[in-house]
């Protein structure tokens, strides 16, 4: 799977933005969780064959 678009990122990060109570001022701590996340979702991807590496 190729690298995350910063659309889905940025949908992540509203996300986790919105869990969080919607706090102010933490913009690049939410992008930042919302690319290691969706980066993270890739590698556990039962689907991955070394094919798919």
């Amino acid at each position: 799977m190729p690298e995350p678009t910063e659309q889905e990122i940025r949908e992540r990060a509203h996300q986790i933005w919105e869990r969080h109570g919607k706090p102010e001022g933490r913009d690049d701590e939410f992008w930042q969780l919302a690319e290691q996340e969706l980066r993270n979702a890739d590698k556990s991807n039962p689907l991955r064959t070394p094919d798919t590496l």
